[in-house]
């Protein structure tokens, strides 16, 4: 049977600790002409794996554009003003949803990197 008991040894000496791997993410803005390490996000806010999702939308509320590399999904009204844009489907398709729920609106939901659209209908006539 082997021995599990490592002696208090933690690994190969080969191998660095931990800690010394820095791998914050970075997200840089050409219009601004800048770059930011994500620390505060994920030290400080605790977003996790939502940081730069988070940055991305601060950035924006902030500056009134993404920063470079963000793709939004983006819906549209077909019959009025009305719109929104989200990082993710999901947000937008709801907004899509709800806006053709209550206004019986045709709303058009679009990537920023795709060629399709997609359209939600408003319910039928009673």
């Amino acid at each position: 049977m082997p021995d599990h008991d490592n002696g208090g040894d933690t690994g190969p000496a080969d191998v660095p600790p931990v800690d010394a791997v820095d791998d914050t993410p970075t997200v840089t803005c050409t219009r601004c002409d800048r770059e930011w390490n994500l620390a505060y996000e994920l030290d400080d806010l605790g977003v996790g794996n939502q940081a730069v999702e988070q940055f991305a939308l601060d950035h924006k509320r902030h500056t009134g554009h993404f920063p470079d590399g963000v793709a939004t999904w983006r819906a549209a009204c077909r019959n009025c003003p009305e719109g929104s844009e989200h990082l993710a489907e999901r947000g937008a398709r709801r907004w899509a949803e709800t806006h053709a729920r209550h206004t019986r609106h045709s709303v058009a939901i679009d990537h920023a990197d795709a060629e399709e659209t997609t359209v939600v209908d408003g319910p039928a006539d009673e």
